[in-house]
């Protein structure tokens, strides 16, 4: 019989929280889906879960430790006051205190938030990523004359495709350096500049420490959207309904693939895993050319975990329904050796 656990479900306040904030309401509306459906499941399979926001005060974790005395923290955090730049910090307090918690350790977050040193340190080891450049605040806009139009903009720290829309794909000189200038001045952050790979977006998703389990693979498919037009994943096109409505937008399983194509996608995606030093569980884009060559886009460690989204879909297709994978996600914790 396993150990039942008390879990300590961690998140984010949208503003000052206190120790013992009663968030039952909150957890009933669309916005606090992930958190609602993982406390859920924690109870349903047996767990004691107990939850805390933090908004601006890491204090109150310490203050909670002893009124409840977790087990283990299920860490759904993924910013500090309002800046998800912070993210891999509150994971390095975590480890600094020795505790016990879900999902990616800090070198994880940092290596996969930076999508320029990610990049680099992939390339480095034979995996294809897009042409690329990454231009810091303050330096000269200019394109490097290697870097083939269309270009896709966006900025480096960024994650869930903010900063992203159709003007981000540009196709002059001149809207290259306006669309920097805007990243570097609107969103206060370097700017990515990356060549547009035509093809398929698939997301890889996988879960696992030292052995790695590959789950069945998702795809955006863009119905709507002429043959000749750019199929990029603007923030809109993944979280606007309305919008993925009009444009035939459906992430679904991914069809048609040649069964040793996965093999080797597979791998691919568990060499990233390891190279971006990714532990717990992470959602890997990528783009598959019309040569099916497999381009890296971005790691996502702690993808979203709400249970109708992809990465809970594609493990419930490998048979591990959504309790039993929120059990594992948590046992997992319990096990992870953290230096």
């Amino acid at each position: 019989m396993k150990k039942k656990l008390k879990v300590l479900v961690l998140f984010d306040g949208t503003s000052p929280t206190t120790v013992d904030q009663d968030f039952t309401k909150e957890l009933k509306t669309k916005d606090w889906k992930t958190e609602a459906d993982v406390t859920a499941a924690l109870g349903s399979v047996g767990h004691t879960a107990e939850h805390l926001a933090i908004y601006d005060d890491v204090d109150l974790v310490r203050q909670k430790l002893e009124t409840f005395a977790p087990d283990i923290l299920f860490n759904l955090v993924e910013q500090f006051r309002n800046n998800p730049g912070f993210d891999q910090n509150i994971v390095s307090f975590f480890e600094m205190q020795g505790l016990a918690f879900t999902g990616c350790g800090s070198t994880g977050l940092t290596l996969c938030k930076h999508k320029g040193i990610s990049k680099k340190i992939l390339h480095y080891h034979g995996i294809h990523v897009p042409h690329f450049v990454v231009i810091p605040r303050g330096q000269r806009i200019t394109r490097p004359k290697q870097l083939k139009f269309p270009i896709l903009v966006k900025p480096v720290k960024e994650e869930a495709s903010y900063g992203i829309s159709q003007a981000s794909l540009v196709g002059t000189d001149e809207q290259f350096r306006e669309r920097v200038n805007f990243i570097h001045e609107k969103y206060n952050s370097d700017a990515i500049a990356e060549e547009y790979i035509d093809g398929r977006e698939l997301y890889v998703s996988l879960i696992g420490n030292i052995r790695l389990t590959v789950l069945p693979i998702r795809e955006l498919v863009f119905r709507e959207v002429p043959p000749n037009e750019p199929k990029i994943a603007t923030f809109k096109a993944k979280w606007d309904d309305e919008y993925r409505k009009r444009w035939g937008l459906e992430n679904q399983f991914a069809e048609d693939l040649d069964p040793q194509l996965v093999t080797d996608i597979e791998e691919t995606c568990k060499r990233i895993y390891r190279l971006l030093t990714i532990d717990g569980y992470a959602r890997i884009d990528l783009r598959l050319a019309p040569d099916n060559k497999v381009y890296f886009i971005e790691a996502n460690p702690n993808p979203i975990l709400a249970s109708d989204e992809d990465f809970a879909l594609s493990a419930g297709k490998a048979g591990l329904p959504y309790a039993e994978l929120i059990d594992r996600i948590v046992r997992q914790g319990m096990k992870t050796v953290r230096d």
